[in-house]
């Protein structure tokens, strides 16, 4: 049933023509280059050390490894993360 509820979730973002981010609940992920991470939607910060952060999301963990990782923005709605970003990886 869930898999349904998605799916009417999904055609309804595409009917409205609205974010499907937003309609299903889902992180927002924006890279840019290796240096800068910046997460929407999250659900919190579970780990933060300068090797690696773990992020809550509604899909799962968000693990970024890196070196020198820094936590530069936490918002409610929004987490950046600066340093050198060598993985990114999603854990169900």
């Amino acid at each position: 049933m869930f898999k349904d509820r998605k799916k009417k979730m999904e055609f309804l973002a595409d009917y409205l023509e609205l974010p499907k981010d937003l309609m299903l609940d889902l992180p927002r992920i924006t890279l840019l280059g290796n240096l800068q991470l910046i997460i929407e939607n999250h659900r919190g910060i579970i780990e933060y050390t300068k090797e690696r952060i773990r992020i809550s999301t509604s899909l799962g963990e968000l693990l970024i490894d890196g070196e020198g990782l820094v936590l530069r923005n936490i918002f409610p709605d929004e987490i950046a993360v600066d340093g050198k970003i060598t993985s990114l990886k999603l854990v169900e």
